[in-house]
């Protein structure tokens, strides 16, 4: 209900700001006929306010969402919408001009509207979306809210409330079973039993419930007697507070369904692009970029640590799955201590091990992994079993980042939490950092990722190591 108003809203809200600004298009162009010579015709300028329109409403529709933030007064957001509005309403306008080498049109007249436009717009924002609500939703039409539940519960939705009131919600009290005279600013109304004398007495046409109730019997009761009567019921769900998590809702297929997180490489579209990204940047290293480094690194070995080229280590993959990552070797051969973090100062890496190190070049043979499906080249950073399962017993939620592919580099690393994790609180924004990446994943996030990764190449932050 609460979101098919606010969907509503906005629909006339834009219609009505639309209007406005081709009313003024139109009112614009006759004051520049009286004081210029140069409009000639109106075929032309018809086509222009059409684009105009176009780009606007093409711009609301992107825009939307669910919320109701575009009823706030927050002068410098509405300055922000009206500049985005402004520049899309004038993209196809000028596209247009250029490409039908228009010359019949008055540029004094487009280019001088647009700052008009922009104040249209602006005004329009700020000002229009609460005259439409309140046209709309006038005191005729409100609905009296009963809310029903705990003291609590309901002070949490207190402030919700004050901000719907505006979408025609008027809340005339509370029914609880606690013994209180009233919650907040809001009066007790009788207990919860007494909800059908309290619903006929006060013309009641909406019910919030303000907790999932413990008993399911209890819901079917409030739901049966809400529909005998005709009012509407809505039930706010607390599952984020018991799970102490965020809840995201799902159907499929006639079934309902809750989960934990979004995971949006669940996708196999997704996944698919992920993968082809990952191809289209490692091919590129492995065939040119490798081979001299390869002698480079050899010949370093060669001079400070006589031993294998390369280093292979088992890691934990997606799925806890183990394989085998290879790197540059950074440390004198046969260390005993391999499981061990490296750290600042670490006596088993030789001096150009620590260059290697420092500038990220002992990952680079990372992209075989990535080639061989083990990896990608952004994804959470492989740890040892030995290190997850410590891991795991610090932080419960540990594991959900080995649901993608390990990555040469990631969110976390881009944000500074790479390195020795000598502390707990490092331990979790590194953790917090993956999850984030699990649940937002894009490519545009890839991309700013491996961006940032080069910047870091060049300038190393200091937990480099």
């Amino acid at each position: 209900m609460i979101s098919q108003r606010i969907r509503g809203l906005y629909d006339l809200f834009v219609l009505v700001q639309a209007g406005l600004a081709l009313v003024f298009y139109w009112l614009h162009l006759l004051a520049i006929e009286r004081f210029y010579s140069d409009v000639v015709g109106r075929w032309n300028y018809l086509i222009y306010s059409v684009l105009m329109l176009l780009g606007i409403l093409m711009e609301a529709i992107h825009r939307y969402n669910y919320d109701s933030e575009w009823f706030q007064k927050d002068l410098l957001q509405k300055h922000r919408i009206a500049l985005r509005q402004t520049i899309c309403a004038a993209a196809p306008v000028i596209f247009f001009l250029v490409a039908a080498k228009d010359q019949g049109i008055s540029r004094t007249f487009l280019f001088s509207f647009l700052p008009v436009l922009y104040l249209v717009l602006l005004l329009s924002s700020w000002k229009l979306p609460q005259v439409v609500a309140n046209l709309i939703f006038d005191h005729a039409s409100k609905d009296k809210t009963l809310l029903v539940g705990s003291s609590r519960k309901t002070l949490d939705l207190a402030d919700w409330l004050a901000r719907k009131a505006q979408l025609g919600l008027e809340a005339v009290g509370v029914l609880c079973d606690e013994k209180l005279q009233s919650v907040g600013r809001f009066p007790v109304l009788g207990r919860v039993d007494d909800l059908e004398r309290v619903i006929r007495r006060e013309n009641i046409t909406q019910v919030i419930l303000v907790e999932l109730p413990t008993f399911s019997i209890f819901l079917s009761k409030l739901a049966r007697e809400c529909e005998l009567l005709g009012v509407r019921l809505l039930v706010m769900s607390d599952l984020e507070e018991k799970f102490r998590h965020q809840v995201v809702y799902m159907e499929n297929d006639g079934k309902h369904f809750f989960g934990l997180r979004q995971e949006p490489l669940e996708n196999p579209f997704n996944r698919a692009v992920k993968r082809s990204l990952d191809i289209v940047m490692c091919l590129p290293v492995i065939l040119f970029l490798l081979p001299p480094i390869c002698l480079v690194v050899w010949i370093l070995h060669r001079w400070q640590s006589p031993g294998p080229l390369f280093y292979s280590q088992t890691r934990s993959g997606m799925q806890n799955r183990p394989f085998h990552i290879l790197k540059y070797r950074t440390m004198h051969p046969n260390q005993q201590s391999a499981a061990r973090q490296a750290s600042a100062g670490d006596q088993r890496i030789f001096r150009a091990g620590l260059w290697l190190r420092k500038w990220s070049i002992d990952e680079l043979p990372q992209f075989w992994n990535v080639l061989r499906g083990e990896m990608s080249v952004v994804g959470p950073r492989p740890h040892l079993p030995e290190h997850n399962e410590y891991f795991s017993r610090m932080m419960k939620n540990y594991f959900i980042r080995s649901s993608v592919k390990p990555g040469i580099t990631g969110l976390a690393q881009v944000r500074g939490f790479r390195g020795e994790a000598k502390e707990e609180e490092l331990l979790k924004k590194r953790i917090a950092s993956d999850i984030s990446y699990l649940e937002n994943w894009s490519l545009s996030m890839d991309l700013m990722i491996m961006a940032r990764t080069a910047w870091q190449m060049v300038f190393p932050p200091k937990s480099a190591c």
